[in-house]
């Protein structure tokens, strides 16, 4: 980290994945934008103990599928003069299995893509100016962390629709890699299952406490991964630690793709 705290956005981070990564660097020193859509009572609740640990945060409002949204986001940090990390962590979804080929309409593909897919891009693209400002003022590079999903790679998942905007994220990944070197590293991160309201608010507390059970009982490693767990990761790659990594697609599922 910079001898003044690493400067970052993280997308989506009110709660859950996004919010135990803001309190990591935070306790690193940080400076951090907190975004959040529509949970302004868990995002501010987020920046509290980020600003407890150490951290400088501003808190934005802001739905990544609509541009000039992104380009607010962005401008918080404008003050900082750089930006060495951008971490593209909003994400929906829409629980419909995926034999059922009407529960998915246009929309819900289009909604889905916007914040997953085209949301990241956009974020990037208002970012890139901070971005390429970190890389010069210090010896690496600055860091893109698009968060996606093993439902990327493998085609499972909520929903088709969420399989495929992931998916489409992996390979822009790959894209973003090669367009914004040397000054931008861009990797993703792909975790399985997490034990956090994200299931809940999809399948209820019931329907999550199965999922995680049955998840504890087939995994290799015998776990149910944390958002913190998986906030390791994300933190790993967006500071230098990982410095002569670009393009790749980290998997944390805990071995879940092992299972023949």
């Amino acid at each position: 980290m910079s001898k003044d705290g690493l400067c970052a956005i993280i997308t989506g981070s009110a709660s859950g994945l996004g919010a135990a990564t803001a309190l990591i660097l935070a306790r690193g020193g940080g400076r951090i934008v907190i975004n959040y859509s529509s949970s302004q009572k868990e995002a501010e609740e987020t920046a509290d103990l980020c600003r407890s640990a150490g951290g400088e945060v501003v808190v934005v409002q802001g739905d990544v599928s609509r541009d000039e949204d992104c380009r607010k986001i962005v401008a918080a940090a404008v003050p900082w003069g750089r930006l060495d990390a951008l971490i593209n962590n909003a994400g929906i979804t829409k629980h419909v299995a995926h034999g059922n080929l009407d529960g998915l309409s246009a929309e819900d593909f289009q909604r889905l893509f916007g914040v997953n897919t085209i949301g990241p891009f956009q974020m990037v693209r208002a970012a890139r100016p901070l971005l390429e400002a970190g890389a010069n003022a210090s010896s690496h590079a600055s860091a893109v962390v698009n968060v996606s999903s093993v439902a990327g790679i493998s085609g499972i998942g909520s929903s088709v629709a969420y399989a495929a905007s992931k998916g489409a994220l992996n390979v822009m990944t790959l894209s973003l890699a090669r367009a914004l070197a040397p000054l931008i590293r861009v990797n993703a991160v792909c975790p399985g299952y997490m034990d956090t309201p994200w299931f809940t608010k999809g399948r209820g507390a019931d329907g999550a406490a199965k999922v995680r059970d049955a998840v504890i009982s087939k995994v290799p490693l015998k776990v149910a991964s944390s958002a913190e767990d998986v906030a390791n990761a994300v933190c790993f790659l967006a500071t230098p630690q990982s410095g002569n990594m670009t393009g790749e697609t980290v998997r944390i599922d805990a071995g879940a793709h092992l299972i023949t």
